[in-house]
């Protein structure tokens, strides 16, 4: 039988698979008490994740999930590439960057080959995988825990490692993009490694399609207005587009061209 924490969880991967969940099936499927699944689904909405209804629950669309990395590169993938594109052209040749793991961080790999003397710091193994091909740049990874969903390392030891350092930029994933919560992510370890890059980079450089615009989840990485750019596509929602303007930063549009 599964514990607490694991029937929550399942309880979770079922909403993201069904979009509504019942309090008589979960009841039966994990053989416990209709009161003990009411008390998860208070929880996970207190948590974000879904919403309550009437004899069970609907999932909540606005909260970011921590999805596998698989599931969301599949997610608007011709958007985190156009992303992608745009923000490699803000990459000059001799700048120390660090690229966060992420669907839409992971592209820009593709547009670093004509670059010189880069160099490249990054908790993701995919990224660190894709540069390792590259004579011109210099690839260094942070060391640390890994995450199963997202093949990236966080952790006390990766963030001790980045405070060794100083960069020019930072290209930091979106999980969520709240005008008010900020920039949020599921994993607290991977908020914890965030906040340091930010701390360590002269330029953070935000990089999402405008799906997570409205999202928000559990940590907290940085205030939405703390950031100096933010790349994302043409469907950025108005509001945000203003807000972001007015608090000083830089909102650049990917677009086909």
């Amino acid at each position: 039988m599964a514990n607490t924490v694991e029937r929550r969880e399942q309880i979770v991967e079922q909403i993201l698979e069904q979009g509504v969940v019942r309090v008589e099936d979960l009841s039966r499927q994990f053989s416990v008490s209709s009161v003990t699944i009411r008390n998860d689904l208070s929880y996970l909405e207190k948590r974000g994740c879904l919403v309550r209804s009437y004899g069970g629950a609907m999932i909540n669309h606005h909260f970011a999930f921590d999805r596998p990395l698989r599931d969301k590169g599949r997610l608007n993938r011709d958007q985190k590439m156009m992303i992608a594109a745009c923000a490699a052209s803000l990459i000059e040749d001799g700048d120390s960057l660090i690229i966060d793991s992420g669907t839409t961080t992971s592209h820009m790999t593709h547009y670093l080959a004509d670059k010189r003397e880069l160099v490249v710091m990054t908790n993701s193994l995919g990224v660190a995988y894709e540069l390792a091909g590259l004579d011109s740049l210099e690839v260094m990874v942070a060391g640390g825990s890994l995450r199963h969903n997202s093949y990236s390392l966080y952790g006390p030891a990766a963030e001790q490692n980045l405070r060794n350092y100083r960069f020019d930029k930072l290209f930091l994933g979106v999980d969520g993009f709240d005008l008010k919560a900020g920039i949020t992510t599921p994993h607290q370890g991977e908020a914890g490694l965030n906040r340091v890059m930010c701390e360590v980079a002269s330029e953070v450089i935000a990089v999402t399609d405008s799906s997570k615009f409205g999202r928000k989840s559990f940590c907290m990485i940085r205030e939405a207005g703390q950031i100096d750019k933010l790349i994302t596509d043409n469907q950025i929602p108005q509001l945000y587009l203003q807000a972001l303007t007015q608090m000083g930063v830089e909102v650049l549009i990917a677009d086909q061209d």
